[in-house]
């Protein structure tokens, strides 16, 4: 859920300013609260405690945040200068979608049953398969990571007959059953609405992660590294997808949430077949989110060491949902976001409403972690999968 925290400490918080940051961000000087075309947040104690935890997790990443050497940051400047090349070369930057490549069908899965003391679920592999483009910076890197080869995902799936699919896409440091299958209400997907539901593992997460927590290196900095780790997500989502159909699937629709939103949007713009597209909390703009949560000193010191938002900016559009065009149809799109959320700011979600033709969109009264609990999202979901026609006979 915390993408937004860890670019800022990808790159600024190398300097031993932590104090500084959150002494900013309490003074109200990292943030914006004022934020054009969304609803306004209607103040008082209980949104007041939703707000608290998002500043909780926000902390948690900051004081936990790694440092990277002198050299590496002069090498992951000439590295997205190299890349923002290679992809200009190409013409990607003109038209992103053509960076992405359609993948080949999945031929086998391998699945294995697992009973926890609340809960079972199926724990489905496969091969992923992904390789970065021919040339292209950072490749020999990126496949060096031999845990992030093998695509994972959590499975509920009914046995009587065939169900819809409900491909689930997680956020920044999920990856772990329990987590994941909380994290989406998955019990109520799969026993209340009567889904079939598939929750993906991100690249370099859970049982893929490279570092010493899931989600490291994601957003460490190396911006070549969070092209391909984006790039990868929807390669394997759609490899999923397209199993699930030749399994007789009778529809397949995508559900992300914060970090999962922003894969998700760029899963929309790519994957035509989706039955229903929902996105909850977006991050669209990672680089917005750098400058909302970092400091305008640490800003200006990221600078002097030669890392250029604009470069950043042009490299990442090859996988932003804002610059390719959504092939879902309107109707079977989806947003909702918190008014107060702190880490995912409401911007993006309206953003990418924008964006999107204004779809059917839900603003709560609450803020980035508070989507668990919050009803308005509960009845959207509903809403979502009835409408787009996802839901069995029987529910309303």
């Amino acid at each position: 859920m915390l993408e937004a925290i860890a670019y800022g400490m990808g790159i600024a918080l190398r300097t031993g300013a932590t104090p500084f940051v959150l002494g900013a961000r309490l003074a109200g000087r990292a943030r914006a609260t004022d934020y054009k075309g969304v609803p306004t947040a209607r103040g008082g104690l209980a949104l007041a405690s939703k707000i608290a935890l998002d500043e909780i997790f926000f902390a948690s990443e900051v004081v936990s945040a790694t440092f990277v050497s002198l050299r590496d940051r002069r090498r992951i400047a000439e590295e997205v200068e190299q890349a923002v090349e290679f992809y200009a070369r190409w013409g990607w930057l003109e038209d992103p979608a053509r960076y992405h490549v359609a993948p080949p069908r999945l031929a086998s899965v391998r699945t294995r049953r697992h009973r926890a003391r609340w809960f079972s679920y199926q724990h489905l592999r496969f091969d992923s398969d992904y390789e970065p483009h021919a040339g292209e910076p950072g490749r020999a890197r990126w496949l060096s990571y031999d845990a992030n080869h093998t695509a994972h995902a959590w499975v509920l799936q009914h046995d009587d007959r065939p169900r819809p699919w409900l491909i689930c896409v997680p956020g920044y440091r999920m990856g772990q059953p329990f987590i994941d299958l909380a994290g989406f209400r998955a019990r109520w997907l799969h026993r209340t609405l009567g889904l079939n539901v598939a929750i993906m593992v991100m690249p370099l997460h859970g049982p893929r992660r490279v570092g010493r927590r899931g989600g490291d290196g994601f957003f460490s900095g190396d911006f070549v590294d969070t092209v391909h780790a984006q790039a990868q997500a929807v390669w394997d989502v759609r490899r999923l997808a397209g199993w699930l159909r030749d399994q007789g699937a009778p529809a397949v629709g995508a559900y992300g949430v914060s970090l999962g939103g922003y894969t998700t949007a760029l899963l929309a713009c790519l994957e035509e077949q989706l039955d229903c597209v929902v996105v909850g909390i977006p991050a669209v703009d990672f680089v917005r989110l750098l400058r909302s949560h970092t400091p305008q000193f640490l800003q200006r010191a990221a600078e002097r060491i030669g890392f250029s938002f604009e470069r950043v900016e042009q490299l990442l559009r090859v996988v932003s949902p804002l610059a390719l065009k959504p092939l879902v149809p309107r109707e079977r799109r989806f947003l909702y976001a918190g008014v107060a959320d702190r880490l995912a700011s409401p911007d993006h979600a309206r953003d990418l409403w924008h964006h999107w033709d204004k779809p059917r969109v839900t603003w709560y009264q609450g803020s980035h972690v508070s989507y668990l609990w919050e009803k308005d999202v509960k009845a959207l979901l509903r809403e979502a999968f009835w409408t787009s026609g996802m839901l069995p006979r029987g529910h309303s």
